[in-house]
C-alpha cells in the first residue's frame, strides 16, 4: 500500500487503521490462498482496498477488503438481495470477520465516470429498476441513518477547510434538514444503494452494460440514487432539466419534484472537494447557487 492510499484511510478511520495496514498483505495471503487467487492490479478506495485478481480457474474476480467490518457486512448484504439482477456484481464469497468480499469480475469494467453526454441512460434506468424493485429484507438501516452519517462527515471535513469559504457550515446544516426532511416523509420503501454516483458503475460490455458495485445500503426514497445522475448534463454546461429529460423514459414512475428536492439537499456535498481543490467551475457554480 503507497503512502497516498495509507494517508486516505487514516484520515478516514483514525490513526489505529495503521495496523491494519501494516497486516494488510498477510490477510491478502491468507485469503488468496483459501479462494485461490493471484493478485494482478490494486485499486484505490476511501474505505479499503479492492484487488484485482486472477482465480485458478483463469476468471476475473474482485477481492474487495476493509477495516470497517460493518461496511463489508452491509455491502455484501444488499448484494445479496440483489442476487440475480444482471445490473448488479454478483457475490462469491464473503469473510466479514476479516472484512472481506469476493465478487465476480466485470469486463472491461471501465467506469462511467467520465461519459458525460455518452451516458447509457436506457442502462442506467433499468439498473435503478433492478435494484429498487427489490423487496428489502430485514435487517438494514434506514435512509435517515444514511443522511446522518453522510452529513456528520461531510461537517468534520468542511470544519476549518478552504471550502468553508464558500460554504458556510450554516448552509450545510440547512441542507441537512432538507435531506432528513425528504429522508423521513414516507416517500418509499426500496434498498437504496447509497452511493450509486459514475465512478461506482462499470461498464460489462455489450453483453452486460451497466453493472453498479460498492453500495452504501439503506432503506428508503430510491428517488435519493438519482441525483448523481441528473446533474451530469450540468457538468457540461446543461441544467438539471436536461438530466431529468435523458432518464425520464427509462425509469417508470420517475418523480421529478422528490428528484430535484434531493438534488438540492445533496448540493453541498456535490461542491466541497472541488472548492477544496479551488476549483470555480460552471457546474460547481450552478451547485453553489443551488445551496441557497
Amino acid at each position: 500500500m503507497d503512502d497516498q492510499a495509507r494517508a486516505r484511510l487514516i484520515r478516514r478511520f483514525g490513526e489505529d487503521v495503521a495496523t491494519w495496514c501494516d497486516d494488510l498483505p498477510a490477510l491478502v495471503a491468507r485469503l488468496s490462498e483459501r479462494w485461490g487467487l493471484t493478485v494482478v492490479d490494486t485499486k484505490p478506495g476511501n474505505t479499503g482496498r479492492t484487488l484485482i485478481c486472477e482465480g485458478d480457474d483463469g476468471a476475473k474476480k474482485v477481492l474487495k477488503l476493509t477495516p470497517d467490518h460493518a461496511i463489508a457486512e452491509s455491502e455484501a448484504a444488499a448484494l445479496r438481495a440483489w442476487d440475480g439482477c444482471s445490473r448488479v456484481a454478483q457475490v462469491l464469497a464473503t469473510e466479514i470477520a476479516d472484512g472481506a468480499i469476493l465478487l465476480e469480475g466485470i469486463d472491461p469494467g471501465t467506469q462511467l465516470l467520465e461519459a458525460g453526454a455518452n451516458v447509457p441512460w436506457a442502462e442506467v434506468g433499468d439498473l435503478l429498476t433492478q435494484i429498487h424493485a427489490v423487496t428489502p429484507p430485514p435487517g438494514f438501516s434506514t435512509l435517515e441513518d444514511r443522511v446522518v452519517f453522510m452529513y456528520d462527515l461531510a461537517e468534520r471535513g468542511l470544519r476549518g477547510s478552504v471550502a468553508e469559504a464558500t460554504l458556510s457550515m450554516e448552509t450545510l446544516d440547512r441542507a441537512r434538514l432538507r435531506a432528513l426532511a425528504l429522508a423521513t416523509d414516507g416517500g418509499g420503501n426500496a434498498i437504496v444503494h447509497g452511493d450509486l454516483h459514475p465512478g461506482n458503475v462499470l461498464d460489462g460490455g455489450p453483453d452486460r452494460g451497466a453493472v453498479a458495485i460498492d453500495p452504501r445500503p439503506s432503506v428508503g426514497d430510491p428517488s435519493f440514487d438519482l441525483a448523481d445522475w441528473v446533474t451530469l448534463p450540468m457538468r457540461d454546461g446543461g441544467t438539471l432539466e436536461d438530466g431529468f429529460d435523458a432518464i425520464a423514459p427509462h425509469l417508470p414512475g420517475f418523480d421529478a419534484g422528490r428528484v430535484r428536492a434531493w438534488c438540492v439537499a445533496l448540493s453541498p456535498l456535490f461542491v466541497m472537494r472541488p472548492l477544496e481543490r479551488g476549483e470555480r467551475t460552471p457546474f460547481v457554480e450552478a451547485m453553489v447557487l443551488m445551496t441557497a
